[in-house]
């Protein structure tokens, strides 16, 4: 069995470590964990691992967010993937920093690189694992606020929180989404 595990974020030290970037850094913490390295591929940093009988294909888009369905689109098809093998890990405001949801179909919320990826994929029946930052900005400034670094605190929180969201995306991989759903979403 394939999957395709996609996070997303921006490309550019200026982005690296800002709360839209939490896909990356998520796709980071695991590639770490399993002494995996990107390696610069079509549309997209690219890396695999074996896991219990699967091969997880992990793609960080070199699109930019606003246009990452492109590289998850050309890799579900490069690979042979069907869409309910994919996992999109992503950012979301609408949850409080730190909360992991996971859902197999939604709405883009207003989120660029979801937007793009239904254009592209023909829906929004994909798994997708949110990755709550907050909504602390004031009205008008939310642009401002997913380009921003996370506060200190923040970031000295996310370890324990990325690797969970590994987990996560381990058990979609072995157990499926309704389980993993089960088990994780609070």
């Amino acid at each position: 069995m394939k999957y395709l595990i996609a996070g997303l974020g921006n490309i550019g030290p200026e982005y690296e470590l800002t709360r839209h970037n939490i896909g990356f850094l998520v796709l980071d913490r695991l590639a770490d964990e399993h002494k995996l390295t990107f390696e610069l591929s079509r549309h997209a940093e690219k890396a695999e691992l074996k896991y219990k009988g699967r091969q997880l294909h992990l793609i960080k888009p070199t699109t930019y967010m606003n246009l990452s369905g492109k590289a998850v689109a050309y890799w579900l098809q490069e690979l042979n993937i069907p869409k309910e093998n994919l996992v999109v890990v992503v950012d979301d405001l609408a949850l409080p920093f730190g909360t992991l949801r996971m859902r197999t179909k939604g709405s883009s919320a207003g989120h660029n690189g979801l937007k793009n990826l239904e254009q592209l994929l023909g829906g929004q029946d994909y798994a997708r694992l949110r990755f709550g930052i907050g909504d602390e900005f004031h009205k008008g400034q939310q642009i401002d606020y997913v380009l921003s670094n996370f506060s200190k605190k923040e970031f000295e929180e996310l370890p324990p929180l990325m690797d969970k969201a590994s987990e996560m995306i381990f058990s979609f991989c072995t157990m499926g989404a309704a389980r993993t759903m089960s088990l994780y979403n609070s």
